[in-house]
């Protein structure tokens, strides 16, 4: 059943819950940052975003230079509409470009760092903390900062400044080029958002006007999650844990565990960033620990440090797990254990706390270990970079992605806004996409990402949806859309939450699969993005079709005119076939010249199969036969069948039939008995 979850935004009191139709697109990145993108199968090769506003860079640059003027910006101009809808900034704002700020402006000075970065007035210290991560990513600042060398300023040629900027996000599927103008808002001279502690680096503040045009004003940054803009600079897929939920700190195993999945997100190019729940009130509040509530950290590091001095430490090799955060304030820090000048560094050796850049100054940069981190944070965004690369050292995955509406529609069989489970008699109205598990167990990695709203905020909207999903494992030849739910098995759900994605990671065994997107209630509109992951291809598809097509030569051979539902539960007391008085048996299902086969069961009498087919019946007198078999390396030994009419007067409840031979003795028994559903319909649409 679906559950509606809450959780306080970050640097805003505001409040989060827990069809565009496009072509499957399967995206792979080499290791030269060149992308290969397949679209039913064809290939071709692009380095370039899409322009925003189709305003494109290079053009724009040229005219400006050609004209001898510093660039504009149309679509986000310097006026009080391009900062806020509501609440104005705490003084009289001027426009400065970095050249009126200060005498040498740069984008970078002495590189770029996570400490070059401060909060400012607007509330979006999820932005803030999220770029500090971005600053630790060379592959990643370069995609978002694209041609930087390019875009530096040049002061030995100051007649090529056009004061024109751009900047690459990942939107909804798709890099995107969003072009600026170098105007920033001040107030007494003083950049009023985020910016750099070097009173000449611009980048980030550069960054954040880009991201807030996107978003419509500087206002539709407050309040946010450091994952969704860690997606944004990336594409990665954003995971959210309950270090609240999962009391980590309180179970050693699970502690260890989670520790070195981060450790390995981290080690992997993954970012990491937390928070502490907060009421209204207490956003941004300052506890006495030295940690502040409502407000987002950007993970820095996620290390074993060693214990001990000298050649002892490495003989002892006694290690403990530290992490290490930053306030995007650039100060206000952790007081307790590992914290900067704290009693516990005595443990460590000079070379290791070398390696590790220890300084005691107020810079917004602590260490904790990592059982504090879980007892005091609440909160965790895990942004993981999934490798799709066919050329890597590291575990590769095959993902699909697929593009989506939830529409409403009078005609139920065309509604696609069922809602979540809770609503039966509309959940299966909900789009549907099918998958295989190929192997006999295989993780699958799942994420549901909605159209980011902030630029609706300016009219009174802007929150997000709603939204979870749920895995079905359904029959292994299902083909069209499920109509109803008879023995198909809901193996996982996530969490039902208005964050802009919801995430999920499960191991599923060998079979096919429904994955059903949704929104928590009924006729709730709106675009969704569908990426799944998987160790081996799984052929993901969207289900379309609700039955078999009437096609020109279905009058020649024939139209179905029932469907049938046929689930084999398992067996008993089956004869033994082999010398250590066991079986290795399986069940073939067989209509029409379909058949359906579980996988085996080794070393049992009493096999529990778990199997089931939905046939589409053009001779319905024609009968169905379930045969039971059992594995040999040489030839297959038949263990008995049954056969079933497949009739409507048949009964749709359990049925425990006696084996029987096959052939002209279909009439004798053979030992054990077969557990079974059937059901047939002559609507083809409600199986």
């Amino acid at each position: 059943m679906g559950q509606e979850n809450s959780v306080t935004g970050l640097g805003r009191g505001c409040r989060h819950y827990t069809c565009r139709k496009r072509p499957v697109v399967c995206v792979c990145v080499c290791l030269c940052g060149w992308v290969g993108r397949t679209s039913f199968g064809v290939w071709t090769m692009f380095s370039s975003a899409a322009p925003y506003k189709n305003q494109h860079y290079h053009d724009l640059k040229k005219d400006c230079i050609k004209d001898q003027k510093l660039f504009e910006d149309p679509e986000f101009p310097a006026t009080s509409s391009s900062l806020y809808f509501r609440k104005p900034p705490p003084g009289f704002v001027e426009w400065k470009r970095p050249g009126e700020i200060c005498q040498e402006p740069y984008l970078f000075v002495e590189g770029i760092s996570s400490h070059d970065l401060n909060q400012g007035v607007v509330g979006n210290c999820w932005f803030v903390a999220a770029c500090s991560c971005l600053a630790l990513k060379p592959n990643l600042w370069k995609k978002v900062i694209p041609d930087h060398k390019e875009q530096e300023w040049d002061h030995k040629h100051p007649a090529e400044y056009a004061g024109i900027f751009h900047f690459q996000f990942w939107v909804f599927g798709e890099w995107v080029d969003v072009v600026v103008d170098d105007r920033l808002p001040t107030i007494n001279g003083e950049l009023i958002y985020c910016h750099s502690k070097e009173n000449n680096e611009f980048w980030s503040a550069l960054v954040e006007k880009a991201y807030a045009k996107l978003a419509g004003c500087y206002e539709s940054l407050e309040g946010g999650n450091t994952g969704d803009a860690v997606v944004d600079f990336s594409g990665a897929v954003s995971e959210l844990v309950s270090l609240e939920e999962g009391a980590f700190y309180k179970d050693q195993k699970k502690e260890e565990q989670l520790f070195e999945d981060l450790l390995k997100v981290y080690d992997r190019g993954g970012i990491i960033s937390c928070s502490i729940k907060a009421e209204p009130h207490e956003i941004e509040l300052k506890m006495s620990n030295g940690l502040v509530k409502g407000h987002a950290y950007s993970v820095t590091a996620v290390k074993k440090v060693r214990l001990g001095h000298g050649l002892l430490a490495y003989f002892q090799n006694e290690t403990i797990p530290l992490i290490r955060m930053r306030n995007p304030w650039g100060k206000t820090e952790w007081k307790g254990a590992w914290s900067d000048s704290s009693e516990e560094w005595s443990k460590v050796g000079d070379t290791e706390r070398g390696n590790l850049g220890i300084t005691v100054a107020d810079d917004g940069e602590f260490w904790m270990s990592f059982t504090d981190w879980c007892k005091f944070f609440t909160e965790a965004d895990v942004c993981r970079l999934i490798n799709t690369s066919m050329i890597s050292v590291h575990k590769t995955w095959h993902e699909v992605v697929h593009f989506g509406s939830w529409t409403k529609n009078a005609e139920p069989l065309l509604n696609r806004c069922g809602g979540c489970s809770n609503h039966r008699q509309t959940f299966l109205q909900n789009p549907q996409y099918l998958f295989d598990i190929t192997k006999e167990a295989d993780e699958v990695l799942i994420s549901l990402q909605q159209k980011d709203l902030k630029s609706l905020r300016k009219v009174g909207q802007g929150e997000n949806l709603t939204i979870g999903f749920s895995v079905f494992k359904v029959e292994l030849n299902r083909k069209y859309r499920m109509h109803d739910i008879l023995t198909q098995e809901s193996v996982v759900t996530s969490t039902y939450i208005n964050a802009r994605s919801v995430f999920l990671r499960a191991t599923l065994p060998l079979g096919r699969y429904i994955i059903f997107p949704t929104t928590f209630r009924p006729l709730t509109l709106g675009d969704f993005m569908l990426r799944v992951f998987t160790d081996v291809e799984s052929g993901c598809r969207e289900l379309i079709q609700d039955k078999p097509k009437i096609k020109c030569w279905s009058s020649f051979f024939g139209y179905p005119q029932v469907v049938t539902h046929v689930y084999v539960h398992g067996a008993e007391g089956l004869q033994n076939q082999d010398s250590s008085g066991g079986a290795d048996p399986y069940v073939i299902i067989h209509c029409e010249g379909q058949s359906v086969r579980s996988t085996i069961k080794t070393d049992t009498l009493q096999p529990e199969f778990k199997t089931s087919g939905v046939f589409y019946r053009k001779k319905p007198r024609k009968p169905i036969t379930v045969e039971v078999w059992n594995s040999n390396a040489v030839k297959d030994e038949f263990m008995g069948q049954v056969v079933l009419s497949g009739s409507l007067k048949d009964s749709s409840g359990p049925q425990k039939l006696q084996l029987r031979k096959g052939g002209r003795n279909a009439a004798d028994e053979m030992p054990g008995t077969i557990g079974l559903r059937i059901v047939t319909a002559t609507q083809l649409t409600v199986i």
